[in-house]
């Protein structure tokens, strides 16, 4: 292939062979990318969000909520302006990579990445969790319930883009009527008492977390600090709608369909995180062992809602609506896993990682061995965590993989935020189909918020060391860019737009 610089990367002329071995097929609309966008995060609302009761109480983990929802609001005001403007794959390393160029477009990728790949795992921990507990398996049994999610899951996504997104469709109407179905129940159960349950967390003389046997505590137990303290958690509610843009080159409109898509997805998602929150946490649940309930009891939950299941129908009743709470975290799983092979798939296809991983299937054209690839992945940073921490470190396990996941989302809104500035002033007369109503400002408040979120993680030792972690993962990667990947780039549809709209404003030579 002929080889041309452009700055300090150098890219290859690839034929049409090349791009013949990677092609994708066009299916989404409005529906089908609300789906994806509210099916990759509606697990949130099953597990996961709870782990803020315990960092910041009720009140902490409120007002986080509130912070974490503007951010997403603002980032997919921006997503909104920029995917039908740059219409790629690729998502945000295509939207780093036109404002910031070939460094800007792999730091967020590769942030991205992470996230992405370490989102699956947190979610089928979650599902072990449940399944655990509904079949009475051992602690020592979780890796085969997640062997077998992975297994079940990305089968599926190799079988097309089409089935793929109905059952994203499919798995995301059912997870919102089992929430539907938990919402109705504990509004009319005569069981709902918001000061006794959910204000039931108090802070000890050791400065941790405290049950107050007669509720009636603070809003804010550990001030303002268990504000920010709950960010990261808080982020769980929200976390993934962002990866629509992923879906543009399998979209009809993506111009028309990816705004309406977005923002229909995120009104759908702070409507159900508020309700959660406030039901699941007033109602009498209480841990496996009877020791604990309330907020303080769901702080340390690996099947938060499930335990609100319990409370209202009893444990052989809950069983089997637990099983119907599982789909909520198959909607997210599945639409996930299309997430990471299609991420991987972009930043293969344009040589920022090895080409081999963005060959699609002859068949069903899905990339068959970013989807493989990233899966196993993700299982072995999973089996590393649990082989660190013991097979009975339960929850802990799960919020350990949360926050390592969210450390990679946290920087690629930054990027993203950064992106959407620098686009509206580097690039100002590229098409915009939909123009963001924030403005700037929506991706400064991205920015802002991210960064203190990203903070905060570094400030609790309890999970200090899996953030420390993947930040060594990150490093490793930019090493790998710096002395290999920026010399075998590729002129992809994200990096042929970048190139020449950069070269058009005078920001680079073409």
């Amino acid at each position: 292939m002929e080889k041309k610089k452009v700055g300090s990367v150098e890219y290859h002329e690839a034929g049409a062979e090349y791009f013949a071995k990677r092609q994708l097929r066009r299916h989404a609309r409005v529906w089908s990318l609300w789906a994806l966008g509210v099916g990759a995060v509606i697990s949130g609302h099953f597990s996961g969000w709870n782990f803020g009761l315990g960092a910041g109480g009720f009140g902490g983990l409120f007002f986080a909520a509130i912070i974490i929802g503007i951010m997403y609001i603002c980032l997919c005001f921006c997503l909104a302006e920029m995917s039908p403007a740059l219409p790629h794959t690729g998502g945000a390393y295509s939207f780093a990579r036109s404002a910031m160029g070939p460094w800007g477009g792999f730091v967020t990728g590769l942030a991205e990445n992470i996230e992405y790949v370490l989102t699956p795992a947190v979610i089928v921990f979650f599902i072990g969790s449940y399944l655990g507990s509904i079949f009475g398996t051992e602690p020592g049994f979780q890796p085969v319930w997640w062997i077998i999610m992975y297994v079940v899951f990305v089968c599926l996504n190799l079988l097309g883009v089409a089935l793929s997104f109905r059952v994203s469709v499919l798995v995301t109407l059912l997870a919102l009527g089992v929430l539907a179905v938990f919402w109705v129940s504990a509004i009319f159960s005569g069981q709902l008492d918001f000061s006794h349950w959910a204000l039931n967390i108090g802070v000890g003389d050791d400065g941790k977390a405290m049950e107050l046997a007669e509720g009636g505590g603070k809003f804010l137990p550990f001030g303002i600090a268990g504000i920010f303290a709950a960010l990261p958690f808080a982020v769980w509610l929200f976390l993934a709608i962002e990866q629509l843009p992923l879906a543009a080159e399998e979209s009809h409109d993506p111009k028309k369909d990816m705004p309406k898509g977005l923002l229909l997805g995120i009104a759908t998602l702070v409507f159900s995180a508020f309700m959660i929150m406030f039901l699941n946490s007033s109602l009498p649940v209480q841990n496996a062992d009877g020791s604990a309930h309330g907020a303080f009891a769901l702080g340390a939950s690996g099947e938060p809602l499930l335990d609100g299941f319990r409370a209202l129908y009893g444990a052989e009743a809950a069983k089997i609506l637990a099983l119907c709470a599982v789909i909520g975290l198959i909607a997210s799983f599945h639409t996930i896993i299309y997430a990471f092979g299609r991420q991987i798939y972009s930043l293969s296809r344009a040589g920022y990682v090895p080409h081999w991983l963005s060959v699609t299937s002859g068949t069903h054209k899905v990339p068959h061995v970013a989807l493989i690839s990233g899966a196993v992945l993700g299982f072995i940073v999973m089996m590393t965590v649990y082989l660190i921490k013991g097979e009975n470190a339960g929850a802990f396990i799960g919020a350990q993989l949360l926050n390592m996941a969210v450390f990679g989302a946290m920087i690629s809104y930054g990027f993203q935020g950064i992106s959407f500035i620098m686009l509206r002033s580097k690039l100002p007369n590229i098409e915009r189909p939909y123009r963001s109503p924030l403005g700037v400002l929506g991706g400064w408040l991205t920015l802002i918020i991210a960064a203190v979120t990203l903070f905060m993680q570094f400030q609790d030792p309890a999970y200090r060391g899996g953030v420390i972690g993947v930040a060594i993962w990150y490093a490793a990667g930019i090493i790998y860019f710096a002395v290999y990947g920026r010399k075998t780039l590729v002129y992809s549809p994200e990096e042929d737009f970048a190139v020449k709209a950069r070269a058009q404003a005078g920001l680079d030579k073409a």
